[in-house]
């Protein structure tokens, strides 16, 4: 694919890009020596940069975002049709697509309700937040204002979700951060932390000592990824999500599921959480919302949580007080419902059941040929490698050597990703999170790429 502009306008973007931009989880010193990478264009799972060169993206936009491919002009007739028509009100007020929207959200998701629009997945979950703290003053007496998070875990990047951050590398730097966010272990059982036969419910079973240790009258909530995404594709081991949700029931603490990344079909079903059969109290979701095409984030709760606020209005302070100025875009929405449409009427569940199966064999495949790869784990289009210096002792491969696996897999125009700056000495999982169009072609020709890119590495 080539397109219309002549080399010298490709050469101005690349030199303003090195001038101006700023971008995101980048060491700049690298540009003063080499040009930044600027795409230009992108169709389907292919990608095309300033030189003309074509990449397949595996990981969805860099950020497990694109769920259902570049250029798709629906999405963008859908968005430029009704920003013609009406672009923006604030969220005081309602919005046709807004209202659609949210109907057909609610219902793939059984036993919730009510949608609070935002714009990025930080927002949703800052929103989230709140909404516990103000149960907290409202319904507690202010004692229920503690959150739990989970070790490798990862909500956000404002300072209040760093404050919920299991990724140590993420929130560095960035403190102090405010009271009452509590960590609770991770449930990795490849990194055992207990010798146990039933592993994921003592997992579990670890979250309610903290609680009894914090005091379950100071817990308001717990918030959890359904599968750890940057802190390495954790998939929790069988047992450990009935467990959590019967503890949060026992305690009467909000079971607040950040389905940021695994939402809108990324593991092969609406929502990560459907896997498991449990009942959240709020869901949060952005990324695959609207794949991209629009800026968009949901804080979903049930009519229980919604309740809590309207229980007296004669109260001035008795309402949820907060707005998200861009949450009243009406393009989020209506990208949102076409999104759908699209995940609907091309079976891209179904598919990405079928192709997450796929890349799974494949990693697997590899794992028999290639000692480096320790662990392989995942779920529909959301798959990890994790590599080890040595199979026996599980030492992390050096982190060095990871990204040279990534950059050749990148030298062979396929994009992957890695755990980045998440984990001291545990940024060596590779990341797979393909669009929920793949096909089989296009899995072979990533998992290829995996296998000359650690034969090369690894030598």
């Amino acid at each position: 694919m080539s397109l219309d502009l002549p080399p010298n306008d490709l050469s101005h973007v690349v030199a303003a890009d090195r001038a101006h931009v700023w971008h995101h989880l980048s060491q700049h010193k690298q540009y003063e020596t080499a040009d930044p990478r600027v795409f230009v264009e992108g169709k389907g799972m292919r990608l095309w940069d300033v030189t003309g060169r074509e990449y397949l993206d595996a990981v969805s936009g860099g950020v497990w975002t694109v769920n259902v491919g570049y250029g798709r002009t629906s999405i963008a007739d859908a968005v430029r049709d009704q920003l013609v028509k009406l672009n923006y009100y604030a969220g005081a007020a309602g919005n046709v697509p807004a209202a659609l929207f949210a109907e057909r959200l609610t219902r793939k998701m059984p036993g919730m309700s009510r949608v609070y629009y935002s714009n990025s997945g930080s927002e949703a979950n800052e929103k989230a937040y709140k909404m516990v703290r103000q149960i907290a003053h409202r319904q507690h007496g202010g004692r229920k204002w503690k959150i739990l998070y989970r070790d490798r875990d990862y909500h956000g990047t404002t300072i209040g979700t760093l404050a919920t951050s299991g990724q140590d590398q993420r929130a560095a730097q960035y403190g102090p951060y405010p009271d009452g966010f509590v960590r609770v272990p991770h449930c990795l059982e490849y990194r055992a932390q207990w010798d146990v036969e039933h592993y994921g419910e003592r997992a579990a079973d670890a979250i309610e000592e903290v609680i009894l240790r914090e005091g379950p009258d100071t817990v308001g909530a717990l918030v959890l990824e359904p599968i750890t995404a940057g802190g390495g594709v954790i998939v929790p081991p069988e047992g450990y999500w009935p467990r959590v949700e019967e503890i949060c029931r026992k305690y009467g603490i909000l079971l607040h599921l950040d389905e940021v990344v695994c939402g809108l079909g990324r593991t092969g079903t609406w929502f990560g959480y459907q896997h498991y059969g449990i009942r959240p109290d709020i869901v949060t979701m952005a990324k695959g919302v609207a794949s991209g095409y629009a800026a968009i984030s949901c804080t979903v709760t049930t009519e229980a949580v919604f309740e809590q606020f309207k229980d007296d209005a004669s109260d001035p302070m008795g309402y949820f007080r907060d707005i998200s100025t861009f949450g009243g875009c009406t393009a989020g929405p209506v990208a949102a419902l076409e999104n759908m449409r699209i995940i609907e009427d091309e079976g891209l569940l179904e598919n990405t059941a079928a192709m997450g199966a796929r890349v799974l064999a494949n990693l697997r495949a590899l794992q028999d040929k290639h000692p480096v790869i320790g662990d392989v784990r995942g779920k529909g289009l959301f798959c990890g490698a994790e590599l080890v210096a040595d199979r026996a002792s599980k030492e992390p491969l050096d982190e060095r050597r990871v990204q040279a696996v990534v950059a050749e897999c990148l030298a062979q125009g396929v994009i992957i990703g890695a755990t980045n700056r998440s984990l001291p000495g545990l940024n060596n999982t590779l990341c797979l999170s393909p669009a929920l169009i793949a096909t089989p072609d296009d899995i072979d020709r990533i998992t290829d790429a995996i296998d000359g890119a650690l034969a090369k590495v690894m030598g």
